[in-house]
């Protein structure tokens, strides 16, 4: 598989799942945009390439499984983070800050490991036509990217 290809379902996988962790990391900050539903989301990867109700009933499945992981792994970071800041201070404990800092560690090392197994999840249900369609919108996506940063860069650099 090509680095394009191996980009491609990671960037929907993003796109899919950012949503969620960043409703989750967002709270107490300015309001947000409500995380597209799972059906939203596969709505959205069945413009771009086409899929048969099994493949959507399929991944909707994997999304709603991983926002569901997500959303409690969050609240167990939020929770260490807390417990990190309770251990600092002029009196801190180093060990529990350690212990706490390596539960930390583990927790958001899960959240990334489920947003790998989802993106492998969704590649596996797709067709090899299905993720060369995936992967141009990818290439598409990159180039629109690449030109607005060029186009920001010029607006930015002195006259």
């Amino acid at each position: 598989m090509t680095f394009a290809k191996r980009l491609a379902v990671p960037m929907f996988a993003a796109l899919v799942a950012t949503p969620a962790i960043a409703q989750d990391m967002g709270q107490g900050m300015a309001p947000q945009q409500a995380a597209p539903t799972p059906e939203e989301q596969v709505a959205q990867l069945d413009e771009m390439v086409g899929l048969d109700q099994a493949q959507q009933d399929q991944i909707v499945g994997y999304l709603t499984e991983l926002q569901e992981g997500v959303g409690q792994r969050q609240e167990e970071v939020q929770a260490l983070e807390q417990q990190l800041l309770e251990h600092s201070g002029p009196d801190y404990d180093e060990n529990a800050i350690r212990q706490t800092a390596t539960q930390l560690g583990d927790a958001t090392a899960e959240i990334a490991a489920d947003s790998v197994i989802l993106q492998s999840q969704i590649e596996s249900a797709l067709t090899q036509e299905q993720r060369d369609a995936l992967d141009d919108a990818a290439r598409q996506q990159e180039e629109q990217m690449r030109q607005m940063q060029e186009q920001m860069q010029q607006e930015q650099a002195p006259q």
